[in-house]
């Protein structure tokens, strides 16, 4: 591969990176506070390219002839990532990685003071949040309260349906999944990686998640309802 084509597929890349990051399609691959540094590495890209292209196709001197040598064409393979980008948008991850992955839980190690929840019922609450609170906190600032709980169905170890979302530090290389057991009337029956909207009680019920060990806890579900999948999927 000559530097011409090196150019090229530099700014395709720069610009398939600069086309996720000015709509949504990157939050499907890292966190949203990562976009400014994704712009700045895909303008980086471009003004490489663009300058690698200007350098090669510029005028010059009459040199004297030389041989030149065939570059290996397995570079050729680094357009594949470019093409991935421009003509197919992976889904965020889902069910079948949270199945795959223990509960983030896991990685939680002692008690913390939680403050109140915020006023009013229903309460919009985290998945995070709610799980850390009724495990680590033995539910104390949330008995008594409706909670609202938003994310995608995942088969739990018994065949019931569980809700979870997953949760990233950096880019879904290391995403995790959070999740919580449903009782009482929840989504049974809807498909894998549908997403819902929960509203429910506290539950004591804890269970345990098969892959790591971590205990899951479970809300009491009141009423369920399908909702569109959110712009922002992780947690």
């Amino acid at each position: 591969m000559n530097r011409q084509a090196q150019a090229v597929i530099m700014m395709l890349f720069g610009g398939a990176i600069l086309k996720a990051s000015f709509g949504d399609l990157y939050l499907r691959y890292v966190k949203e506070g990562l976009r400014p540094f994704l712009i700045g590495a895909g303008l980086l890209l471009v003004a490489a390219g663009v300058m690698t292209l200007w350098y090669e196709l510029r005028p010059r001197r009459p040199q004297p002839e030389e041989h030149h040598h065939h570059e290996p064409r397995v570079g050729w393979l680094l357009i594949l990532p470019v093409l991935g980008l421009l003509l197919v948008a992976p889904p965020a991850l889902g069910s079948y990685a949270a199945a795959q992955a223990g509960s983030v839980l896991a990685a939680q190690s002692s008690e913390s003071d939680y403050p109140p929840l915020p006023a009013g019922d229903p309460v919009d609450v985290g998945l995070l949040d709610y799980a850390s609170r009724a495990v680590f906190d033995e539910g104390r600032s949330l008995t008594g309260r409706t909670l609202r709980l938003s994310g995608f169905v995942t088969p739990g170890p018994d065949g019931e349906p569980m809700l979870a979302r997953m949760v990233l530090s950096c880019c879904a290389a290391d995403g995790r999944p959070i999740k919580v057991g449903l009782a009482g009337k929840g989504p049974a029956g809807v498909a894998p990686d549908t997403w819902v909207q929960v509203v429910g009680t506290y539950s004591e019920r804890v269970g345990e998640d098969p892959v790591n060990g971590a205990e899951v806890p479970y809300l009491q579900v009141q009423s369920w309802q399908e909702i569109a999948a959110p712009k922002q999927q992780y947690e």
